[in-house]
């Protein structure tokens, strides 16, 4: 007796009665946990019997026939009924999971069972995603749209192979990357959306990371002009995005070369959390009132198509800045180009070299050093502007805080032994 197929029946009724299950709590007249339960069966042994007598008809044949006790079960709804519900979810869920039924057979088993989880998901969350729908303003549409042409429109077209001198130019390699920058800001956007507004000071920190550490810089610092008394709150914020940025620099490096994060996240990760024990100081000394007054201002749409062309035509000049800089003057010179290039943009410089670490040009024993020292650069900027832009009394704090952070960081560079590597 083959017990494969008993496992695939039982694999059918149990997501068939998972999908009715969320049905019939929400009082749906056409199908409920035991009709849902039958079409899945329904199409397991479909494809069972398709298989079994080797005939391409059976699968067919029977789909169709389901299809049309659907129509004739609405037909009836319609005639009965004054004010039926002639929306069409649970039909299309309904010949959905009798094609997840018979792929369990013909198909991939894994892929079903995602699919068959995927849509009693789906159909749970109506009403929060009605919601979430709702509450989408024009700009975080445009950021969704532009985030899905940027990754299934754009990307899939471009080439997937190396131009120009020192073939380091792979426009979908390049793309890719992009999509991934953008993706990161976007998520990170959702979450303060949603999240970020209900809760302390402390996420706004972390969402200004994830978002943007240098508009957070930007907008706190600027913020302190007005008020100097949140001046320390300020602080906390612009360190907290700081110590949030090297995290997502560490989660670029994990996607590009996971087989050597272990060595580049040992050091970085000494410096995260030293800065991680710097905001807990700076998070003592706010005055109780700011930290429950200060809100994260409204970051502005973390998606935009110039923006991201930007960040590609920047990443490839780097990619061609690096792989020339290497060949003429050698790694050494590789620490200048970090330290302009992060001054700018941390997250090309990023990807750029663990675009080399990847293909075996660059150590990442010296990669390493090369990321760090574009942080703390970029950390040396953002200071220098959140000392220009914001109040008098946020120097000594900025002073203090991102001057502990760079020289730490570079003790890490020169002193960190080779030996403490895993």
């Amino acid at each position: 007796m083959d017990y494969s197929d008993l496992s695939t029946l039982g694999i059918a009724f149990g997501l068939g009665l998972l999908v009715g299950l969320q049905r019939e709590k929400t009082d749906n007249h056409m199908a409920g946990v035991r009709t849902f339960t039958l079409i899945t069966v329904l199409g397991t042994v479909s494809g069972l019997l398709t298989l079994e007598f080797d005939n391409p008809f059976i699968l067919p044949v029977l789909g169709l026939c389901m299809a049309a006790m659907l129509l004739m079960a609405n037909y009836i709804k319609l005639k009965k009924l004054n004010q039926a519900d002639i929306g069409q979810t649970t039909e299309v869920a309904a010949l959905l999971m009798f094609a997840v039924g018979a792929y369990l057979v013909m198909g991939s088993q894994l892929i079903g069972v995602l699919i068959g989880a995927s849509v009693a998901i789906l159909l749970y969350v109506k009403e929060h995603l009605h919601e979430f729908i709702e509450n989408l303003k024009e700009k975080d549409l445009s950021a969704i749209m532009t985030l899905a042409g940027i990754s299934l429109v754009i990307l899939p077209i471009l080439p997937d192979k190396t131009f120009g001198p020192y073939d380091v130019i792979n426009p979908r390699n390049i793309w890719l990357m992009v999509t991934l920058i953008v993706g990161i800001s976007v998520v990170g956007y959702f979450i303060y959306k949603f999240v970020g507004k209900k809760v302390g000071v402390i996420s706004n920190g972390i969402l200004g990371g994830l978002i943007s550490s240098t508009a957070t810089t930007v907008s706190y610092a600027r913020k302190t002009a007005d008020n100097a008394s949140i001046s320390k709150t300020a602080v906390f914020v612009i360190v907290t995005a700081s110590a949030i940025s090297f995290v997502r620099v560490l989660f670029e490096v994990g996607v590009v070369i996971p087989q050597y994060l272990n060595i580049i996240a040992v050091p970085i990760g000494a410096v995260i959390i030293f800065m991680a024990l710097t905001a807990v100081a700076l998070f003592y000394l706010i005055n109780k009132k700011d930290s429950e007054e200060e809100k994260m201002p409204e970051p502005k749409n973390p998606a935009q198509f110039k923006s991201a062309l930007v960040f590609g035509l920047l990443y490839g000049f780097i990619l061609l800045a690096v792989a020339f800089t290497k060949e003429k003057f050698g790694n050494n010179a590789l620490y200048i180009i970090s330290i302009i290039s992060g001054l700018t943009d941390v997250d090309a410089i990023t990807l750029s070299l663990s675009q080399l670490i990847k293909e075996g040009t660059l150590k990442a024993t010296v990669g390493w050093k090369l990321i760090l020292l574009a942080g703390l650069s970029n950390m040396l900027f953002k200071g220098v502007m959140a000392i220009v832009l914001g109040a008098k009394e946020i120097m000594k704090w900025i002073i203090i805080s991102f001057g502990l952070t760079i020289a730490f960081g570079l003790l890490v560079m020169f002193l960190w032994p080779e030996s403490w590597f895993f």
